[in-house]
């Protein structure tokens, strides 16, 4: 029985955020994914080849992002405590750049990879201001922000059976709910 004036409770759980594209967008999306994934694996070996994940190596790329690039001043202050703890920061390039690869090469957490995937191009395309090309790195931010958007992991990545199988789990445990939004 409804009372006046009181909404009456939801039977079902809240469906995720993001809506599942249809079946041609999910097959976008997906190249999309593995594109992305293969060019952040292709630039770890690329850059792992050149020296730039050792110290001297990352701190004289940095170096030149600063003395040659048109990024803002508070940037180059960050760029410059990057590369003045190279040690530090140069092998976190590695793992980072290595593991978006590979995360989104296998569909796994795909929306929050592609956000920080999104995040961290972001951050180099501010970097690499007057000394690039532009659109090198606007085109794969932006495929790394439709990513986060749209579930790219659901079709053939490991996103999908994740998704599936926490369906359940989600109208109980707040992780599950969590995880259930995310993949």
């Amino acid at each position: 029985m409804e009372r006046e004036g009181v909404l009456p409770q939801r039977t079902k759980p809240v469906a995720s955020a993001a809506v599942v594209p249809a079946p041609g967008a999910q097959i976008a999306l997906t190249l999309l994914r593995l594109t992305l994934g293969v060019l952040f694996v292709s630039v770890f070996f690329e850059n792992k080849g050149k020296g730039l994940y050792t110290p001297d190596g990352y701190a004289g790329l940095i170096g030149g992002y600063i003395k040659n690039g048109h990024a803002p001043a508070a940037w180059k202050a960050v760029m410059q405590f990057a590369a003045d703890h190279a040690t530090v920061t140069a092998p976190l390039q590695a793992v980072t750049e290595l593991s978006f690869g590979v995360l989104l090469l296998v569909g796994l957490l795909t929306r929050p990879v592609g956000l920080a995937a999104f995040a961290f191009l972001t951050s180099l395309w501010v970097s690499e201001l007057g000394t690039a090309w532009p659109w090198e790195l606007l085109v794969p931010m932006i495929v790394a922000l439709s990513l986060a958007l749209g579930g790219a992991g659901r079709a053939l990545g490991v996103d999908g059976a994740l998704h599936a199988r926490l369906e359940a789990a989600a109208r109980g445990n707040g992780i599950a709910r969590l995880l259930y939004a995310i993949t």
